[in-house]
């Protein structure tokens, strides 16, 4: 009797030429890993990507990935084309830095995921192979969408007539540190805020820790309250 797992990689083509060495290695992957071709087919899958996706690789493999995720980012807007842009930046060669999306499980329930890509050409084909590491945030953005209800409350309750008396003199706070807390005033996620000021999240978080330090606060929400209060967003 042959041994399932011969089957199970005859069966996806897991045991063609240059192949084996990176299934072997996704396989071993404690991460969801999945491989793409650059025509958008989905090449690799690992159990872990079967865990948290909810697809079998016999499901998934050999078929276009963008139809399957039906990705979107944190606007709405899709992210899982038939003209990938991930696919297009790893063809140039281009780096492709990492991103988060909101996919479709086979359970048809919606998920975050960070996404990180790594690609390299497959000798045997000539084509090249985009590997995406991928990772359940979903309770991170749960916690995020908390952080911002917080923030539009502290705006909203900061808003009301204040009979204490002045705030005691504080360091002056840069410009786009002020633009950073205008942004979380807002209700705007982290994410969002980076993109919209063309910053790092290194550097966002940066900001904030500087803005606390001035202000004498220990959060971005008391950090917001405390900067509306003084009149500096």
């Amino acid at each position: 009797m042959r041994h399932p797992e011969a089957v199970r990689a005859e069966n996806h083509g897991y045991l063609r030429g240059p192949e084996l060495d990176l299934n072997e290695l996704l396989e071993n992957a404690a991460g969801a890993a999945y491989v793409v071709d650059d025509r958008g087919m989905i090449r690799c899958w690992n159990r872990a990507a079967e865990e948290l996706f909810g697809y079998r690789a016999a499901e998934v493999v050999g078929k276009p990935c963008a139809p399957i995720f039906k990705g979107r980012d944190s606007f709405g807007t899709p992210v899982c084309l038939a003209n990938c842009q991930v696919i297009e930046c790893s063809v140039r060669c281009r780096k492709v830095p990492d991103y988060e999306m909101e996919v479709v499980l086979r359970s048809g329930k919606r998920a975050w995921v960070h996404v990180s890509i790594f690609s390299a050409r497959e000798r045997r084909t000539g084509r090249r192979l985009i590997l995406h590491l991928a990772r359940d945030i979903g309770e991170r953005k749960v916690r995020d969408e908390l952080a911002q209800r917080f923030v539009k409350l502290a705006h909203q309750i900061v808003s009301l007539p204040d009979p204490s008396p002045a705030p005691g003199p504080v360091l002056q706070l840069t410009a786009q540190e002020c633009k950073v807390l205008r942004c979380l005033a807002d209700g705007k996620s982290p994410q969002s805020i980076a993109a919209e000021l063309q910053i790092t999240g290194h550097t966002l978080r940066n900001h904030l820790h500087h803005v606390n330090q001035k202000l004498h606060t220990r959060s971005r929400l008391e950090a917001v309250v405390q900067a509306a209060r003084r009149g500096l967003i």
